[in-house]
């Protein structure tokens, strides 16, 4: 599990990634880091479709992103997520139910945070937000 020093990195990953995301829509700007097992950082941003099923979500394409450059047998550790309002106001955004059951996909033990003020993170186990994944039979 990361230590302090860690989450406050990849929030901070997390914040400066947002301003990559392409909200025209929402105006709901969301970075997020993702730290691998193997020590890898990798990074996301949502964007949004005009037809709006097909956006996407900073933590599901950060993850994207991890599988791309570590292979399908990536595992992660923990998930920091950052948003601001179009206003430029910070958001504590945390992870849609289809991001809670990709994290615990590849993280069964991942820790997941999220900035809820300028300088301050909520972190949590993925098993406390997601306590009964959807897992196929082995």
């Amino acid at each position: 599990m990361p230590d302090n020093s860690q989450r406050e990195m990849l929030v901070d990953f997390a914040e400066h990634h947002l301003e990559q995301a392409h909200a025209p829509w929402s105006g709901l700007l969301v970075g997020a880091a993702v730290l691998t097992l193997d020590g890898g950082i990798h990074f996301g941003c949502n964007v949004e479709s005009a037809a709006f099923p097909l956006g996407g979500c900073a933590e599901r394409h950060a993850i994207a992103a991890a599988v791309l450059a570590e292979g399908p047998d990536m595992r992660v550790v923990a998930v920091a997520i950052a948003a601001r309002d179009a206003n430029g106001r910070v958001m504590a955004v945390p992870p849609c139910g289809g991001c809670r059951q990709m994290i615990r996909e590849f993280g069964p033990q991942a820790e997941v945070g999220w900035r809820t003020g300028d300088r301050t993170a909520a972190w949590h186990a993925i098993g406390h937000l997601l306590p009964e994944a959807f897992e196929l039979p082995q």
